[in-house]
């Protein structure tokens, strides 16, 4: 019997879900080198590989039988061949552009341990999809707002949730459409460096903001009274801004946020918060030219600095803070407690922090592999984003469980099974 792979799902699954990879067919203790490879839509290679030894009957099950050392990753790791997936191109990182087509996922099971691949023995693809069948991507372009709606199957009205990434720009809609995937109306919302928005980050107005909400709570799709925010670093800020002058939010979920405006002036009405002060003379270099910014950006509890200080305490929601602690962006776990502290001494309810050691600042969703460094666009050179492999790819996992159970219990009211009306 020649060697093959088994895949559970075989042929297709979501990104966001784990795969089962098994071997048949080999030699006793065949020794052999597994390894993935996957393209990015820009042609990007990112490989991984793990070195295996069959058990006695041929039979290799990855949920199973440890890898050893020598490869990307060593251990019992099921999942370690797509969280250990490296660029080929140096600070490069992986992100989804069109979440209507998969990324294909080559596997290969090559001979031996050595440093050269050995005899290729078999080999197998597997789509790693975005969009669940029936989900509708519905593009958004009403008055100014630039965004992408996601509607899971069915009637709905569904929970409703805008999502914001960070100072990348553009309209990433990979985690809304993954979201959308399990139940909640999600609003992928661009805001600089997207077609006829602003193209650098000078300044932002709160009401652009405000109509994408209100488009939210007018939509016939989305279950009132109030909707969901989801943002990602400079998204986080926006979202506590939001959450604290516009009326209609519920719940509000930071992934590595800031409580502090940073990086753009924010004006709403009369209203103009500056952003918090940089020193550019704190910045570590490295002798690999990467940046380590984490101690760039001022105290927003000294000096004129006290301004940035987002006002979060105005705000009607729940909080959800997700902390990398080894998030070299900013010191994001000092910015989630001190907004719990601001919020309690204005006898709010204290918000919820789920701390990651090991994290470092991009908490993407399940199985993205861990971007240790890239371009920072406002610094204009690499920096380091922090987190360890392993505890990173588990933090994501568990996060990704946090943010849909913290959204399902603000924003469903009722629990679900319940009829009102008989």
């Amino acid at each position: 019997m020649a060697p093959s792979i088994r895949l559970s799902p075989a042929a297709r699954s979501l990104f966001d879900e784990p795969l089962a990879i098994a071997v048949q067919g080999l030699g006793p203790r065949q020794r052999v080198t597994l390894r993935t490879s996957l393209r990015d839509e820009t042609g990007q290679l990112f490989q991984a590989s793990a070195r295996y030894q069959a058990g006695d009957d041929g039979q290799l099950d990855l949920a199973r039988c440890p890898a050893l050392p020598g490869g990307s990753f060593s251990g019992l790791e099921p999942m370690g061949l797509l969280w250990a997936l490296q660029p080929q191109k140096p600070f490069w990182r992986l992100v989804k552009r069109d979440v209507q087509s998969p990324f294909l996922l080559q596997l290969e099971v090559l001979e031996g341990h050595g440093e050269r691949p050995g005899q290729l023995l078999a080999q197998a693809q597997h789509e790693r999809a975005f969009l669940r069948d029936g989900v509708r991507r519905v593009p958004v372009r009403e008055g100014r707002i630039r965004a992408t709606l996601f509607l899971p199957p069915g009637d709905g009205p569904f929970p409703g949730i805008i999502d914001l990434y960070g100072t990348g720009g553009g309209l990433p809609e990979y985690r809304a459409c993954l979201l959308a995937n399990h139940g909640f109306a999600v609003l992928a919302l661009a805001f600089y460096g997207y077609e006829d928005l602003p193209k650098g980050m000078k300044e932002f107005h709160l009401e652009y903001f405000e109509e994408a909400v209100n488009y939210m709570l007018q939509h016939p799709q989305v279950k009132g009274p109030g909707i969901g925010l989801l943002g990602h670093s400079k998204g986080g800020d926006l979202c506590i801004s939001m959450a604290s002058f516009l009326k209609g939010i519920t719940a509000t979920a930071l992934i590595n946020g800031s409580v502090a405006n940073v990086g753009a002036v924010l004006r709403y009405k009369d209203i103009t918060i500056p952003p918090l002060g940089v020193n550019p003379k704190r910045i570590k270099m490295g002798k690999s030219g990467i940046a380590d910014i984490i101690d760039a950006l001022n105290n927003p509890l000294e000096g004129p600095d006290q301004q940035s200080f987002i006002p979060l305490e105005k705000a009607e929601c729940c909080f959800l803070f997700i902390v990398g602690q080894d998030d070299h962006n900013w010191k994001s776990e000092f910015f989630a407690v001190e907004g719990s502290k601001r919020l309690q001494a204005h006898g709010k309810e204290k918000p919820e922090i789920v701390c990651y050691p090991g994290a470092g600042h991009y908490i993407e969703p399940p199985f993205f592999p861990m971007c240790a460094a890239s371009m920072h666009l406002l610094f204009g050179k690499p920096v380091m984003w922090g987190g360890e492999p392993k505890a990173h790819c588990e933090a994501q996992i568990d996060a990704w469980q946090q943010i849909q159970a913290f959204f399902r219990k603000h924003l469903t009211g009722k629990p679900s099974g319940t009829s009102s009306k008989l």
